[in-house]
């Protein structure tokens, strides 16, 4: 078995494989302040749970886009596997070609998202995951990455106008009842969830006619269902294919 750790600005995604298989998944809060052993405590916690033992796991591999998780997570997997991770990054191989100005600055997990995204849905590609911030990534009908947008996430924005706007609280990010809301609190909760929605038609709209290609669109995150349910610019749904495109990178760089 293998673990495979996706730690974002503001969750870190945990999965365990087993011969190609997601057997289970977590969801934790991203926290730098927080010591290897607090975290070392808390995935043997997980694991218990699960009936799991820290020993079955062979190897590990980590995408971070926080940099100060990173010699967290290293002594973590050094003091509770026995292990040194592969983290996302310059000498592991992907197999994708980046067509950025500058390929060093593609955050390890949308190259991650296009790995798994063009194993699992084809090319071209649209890649849309809410996350910390709502990024946009095209991959084109070569496979190759091509760019994409990023805009603030769903959680920064809630945050904002409730920290911003004195007399708006702070609401549930749940489903409007409808898109005219009848208070504050309905009002917000239709900006949330449909302005979400329309921004994304918008910029899929946009990517496609500049791509000049109609490509497929996958979300993922934790929203991505809720968003899909709203609009027909999402094709798939897929909360952990950043996990999968993990596994797919630490296979091909295992095997």
């Amino acid at each position: 078995m293998n673990l495979v750790i996706d730690a974002g600005n503001t969750k870190t995604a945990l999965g365990v494989y087993n011969n190609g298989t997601l057997l289970f998944h977590w969801t934790v809060e991203t926290n730098p302040a927080k010591t290897a052993d607090e975290y070392g405590v808390l995935i043997h916690q997980l694991f218990q749970f699960k009936g799991l033992k820290l020993e079955e796991i062979d190897g590990i591999i980590i995408s971070s886009v926080v940099p100060q998780m990173d010699q967290c997570l290293k002594k973590v997997c050094a003091s509770y596997f026995q292990s040194e991770p592969m983290f996302i990054g310059p000498g592991i191989k992907t197999g994708l070609n980046i067509l950025y100005d500058n390929p060093k600055e593609v955050g390890s997990d949308r190259i991650v998202n296009a790995v798994a995204g063009t194993a699992y849905y084809g090319s071209p590609l649209i890649i849309v995951d809410f996350g910390t911030a709502t990024t946009f990534c095209y991959i084109n009908e070569k496979k190759q990455y091509a760019g994409g947008v990023i805009a603030p996430g769903m959680s920064i924005s809630m945050d904002a106008l409730s920290s911003h706007a004195s007399k708006l609280p702070k609401v549930e990010t749940i489903k409007a009842k409808s898109v005219i809301g009848k208070n504050t609190v309905h009002a917000m909760q239709s900006g949330f969830l449909y302005g979400m929605a329309a921004q994304v038609e918008g910029m899929v709209t946009r990517i496609k006619k500049e791509a000049k290609t109609h490509p497929a669109v996958v979300a993922t995150g934790s929203m991505a269902a809720m968003i899909k349910k709203e609009t027909d610019a999402i094709d798939f749904a897929d909360e952990w294919l950043t996990l999968k495109g993990l596994q797919l990178i630490y296979e091909k760089n295992t095997n």
